[in-house]
């Protein structure tokens, strides 16, 4: 048992006009599927809200220090399951379900602007889009700069790159809660065999900013 894998994956608590949140049904979806016998899964609804975020994220990063920590939000603009390459540290502008925002507009003071995923996205998402799941992966590197941008940024600074970013379209739109959970279980066992493959592979910004985002 102590050589199992530690994975957290988080979604979001409702907000504006989803008033059910798709990313946490997903994420409940993908807990009963399980990511395999060889890894522990612990799932977290986060609330959308700045000072949530900075207080919860350390305690998820505390030891045992997962592997890897994959957050799911929802996207009313995507159509596809896309998943993100960097998180942003400026341009927090827009309200929380607290009604804040950081003053700085920033998550954190005189860090980089920019953070990459050691994971490569393109590689994840040609796997599983090659793999016949039925569901359409992207990959993007505009996360959104809200809540969804700002615990990606957060959590990759304090993982040193090991966490993910996954947004899914709204229940429906076009897929399932089954499928969906069938798309987060695939995107997540290719990134733990990809961090097998090669546990020090990091990639570098290139500030394309391809794709908007709601959350």
């Amino acid at each position: 048992m102590a050589n199992k894998k530690k994975v957290i994956v988080t979604g979001f608590e409702p907000f504006g006009e989803h008033a059910v949140n798709s990313s946490w049904v997903a994420v409940q979806e993908l807990e009963r599927l399980g990511l395999g016998e060889e890894v522990d899964l612990h799932v977290r609804e986060v609330p959308v809200e700045y000072q949530a975020v900075q207080s919860l994220l350390p305690s998820l990063w505390e030891d045992p220090q997962p592997q890897l920590v994959v957050h799911v939000g929802v996207s009313g603009l995507a159509t596809t399951v896309t998943l993100e390459q960097c998180g942003h540290n400026k341009g927090y502008k827009r309200l929380d379900n607290c009604s804040f925002c950081p003053a700085s507009q920033c998550c954190m003071e005189n860090g980089p602007d920019c953070i990459q995923s050691v994971l490569d996205m393109d590689a994840v998402c040609k796997r599983v889009n090659d793999s016949g799941l039925g569901v359409t992966l992207s990959v993007s590197k505009d996360a959104g700069r809200y809540l969804c941008d700002y615990t990606y940024y957060t959590s990759l600074y304090l993982g040193q790159g090991h966490s993910a970013f996954i947004h899914v379209p709204p229940l429906g739109k076009p897929y399932s809660s089954q499928d969906l959970g069938r798309a987060l279980q695939a995107a997540i066992q290719e990134m733990l065999n990809l961090l097998e493959l090669d546990p020090k592979h990091n990639k570098h910004c290139d500030h394309e900013h391809q794709h908007q985002h709601d959350h």
